[in-house]
């Protein structure tokens, strides 16, 4: 029997759902995420984590929302983040954090002004940025002090929209035990299909980001020890918040925020801890963060 030949509707029906594919393909295509790793010499566009594609898709943002710039952070946020009680760290713990600093293996330690060095890479459109950021300024103001912190959103058309957060574009951080680099790699301001290039970092902490990081926003690596790729813990519970809202709640134990960001920050802490040799032995004695190393996988190697 001859093969069945095709009429002319059936080959127009077989364009139009060939088209149509072809279309929902280039729309997935460009509202894929991009993390611009900008070199000294060369810019390497890698394409962000699977998850976080998953994420922008699902959040049906509109493409042309755009962020406000960051602004100085208000004195009595900062005060209030870099100040936390210690009665509340202690009833905290490791709160609601829902994964630890990883241990690396293999990795040189990273080091800087012959100290032990953390490394910050995010974007500040990135709301899972947003969420961490709180805790990394509350723990690293446990070593040293921040200056010239900013405040801003992450972007109003992302995953928890509006996310309040403070941001490390322009800071300066002192520390007579750590050594911090802060990098916003993008701001929350559109930009063609992306978002504003920000600061520029170093081609050697890029790497990082790239082979230990996997290119996800946020990335921490905590002296070559440990390392911290996302939120610690879950952005929703600041939405809807404001600034003064968020650090108000830091000093209430019992409030989701406090189980958050504080157990963030008890568990940077106490890895940042085994890079200073338990120094300050005020701050890493303390009970939060002795709870909070007991959670800690060991660094082998």
């Amino acid at each position: 029997m001859p093969a069945a030949r095709k009429t002319p509707t059936d080959r127009r029906a077989a364009a139009r759902a060939k088209a149509e594919q072809l279309r929902l393909q280039q729309a997935r295509s460009e509202r894929r995420r991009r993390v611009l790793l900008a070199g000294s010499s060369v810019a390497v566009v890698v394409a962000l984590v699977v998850a976080l594609v998953a994420i922008r898709l699902a959040s049906g943002g509109s493409s042309d929302e755009s962020g406000a710039a960051s602004q100085p952070a208000d004195p009595a946020v900062v005060a209030a983040v870099t100040g936390v009680p210690a009665t509340a760290y202690a009833a905290v713990g490791t709160g609601t954090v829902t994964a630890q600093p990883t241990p690396l293996s293999g990795q040189p330690a990273l080091t800087a002004d012959g100290k032990p060095r953390v490394l910050y890479l995010g974007a500040e459109y990135c709301p899972f940025c947003a969420a961490e950021r709180w805790g990394v300024v509350a723990a690293l103001s446990r070593f040293g002090t921040f200056s010239g912190l900013a405040q801003t959103h992450s972007s109003p058309s992302d995953v928890f929209p509006s996310t309040p957060t403070l941001s490390f574009h322009g800071a300066t951080y002192t520390s007579d035990y750590i050594s911090f680099t802060g990098q916003e790699l993008e701001s929350n301001e559109r930009e063609g299909n992306g978002y504003a290039p920000l600061d520029t970092a170093a081609p050697a902490d890029l790497a990082l980001l790239r082979s230990v990081g996997k290119g996800a926003y946020p990335f921490l690596d905590i002296g070559g020890r440990y390392a911290v790729s996302g939120a610690s813990y879950d952005a929703q519970v600041l939405q809807g918040k404001t600034h003064a809202q968020v650090a108000q709640a830091l000093s209430d134990p019992t409030s989701e925020i406090a189980k958050g960001v504080l157990g963030t920050a008890n568990s940077i802490t106490a890895a940042v801890c085994t890079l200073t040799g338990q120094q300050p032995a005020a701050v890493c004695s303390a009970a939060g963060v002795t709870k909070a190393a007991a959670a800690l996988s060991p660094q082998n190697g």
